[in-house]
């Protein structure tokens, strides 16, 4: 019985370590980007990158090849988000994080024809702004 409870443990002790892992990792790019293109928002290169991570990360692939989601989805998202959440606090700046996190990007991607506002004030109640 210690034996079940000891290698279940170290399960859970692994998966944790491998999903604090992809939470710094995930963290890091977002703040890397925000820091990039701080002073310049409308450089195509950030689109670009941002659905570049979004292509590579294992979470936020799956929903974008469910809902086939293109760069200029994201651009479109993205104006629409700069448009009413252009403020950043912390490390969190909603145009930028809110491609990072799988449930806002579920939601933006099923919503992307959706009012700017509506998309803005959702994102920022999920990152807590």
């Amino acid at each position: 019985m210690s034996t079940v409870i000891l290698i279940l443990l170290i399960i859970i002790s692994l998966l944790f370590a491998v999903e604090m892992r992809h939470s710094l990792r995930r963290s890091a790019e977002s703040y890397r980007l925000i820091q990039a293109y701080r002073d310049d928002l409308q450089n195509p290169k950030l689109i670009t990158e941002i659905y570049t991570y979004c292509q590579q990360d294992y979470k936020l692939r799956r929903i974008m090849k469910k809902h086939q989601v293109t760069e200029a989805d994201i651009r479109s998202i993205y104006q629409k988000l700069l448009t009413w959440g252009n403020f950043h606090k912390g490390h969190r700046f909603v145009p930028i994080t809110s491609f990072f996190y799988a449930c806002t990007l579920k939601y933006l991607v099923t919503h992307k024809d959706g009012d700017a506002k509506a998309l803005t004030m959702r994102c920022m109640n999920f990152l807590h702004i």
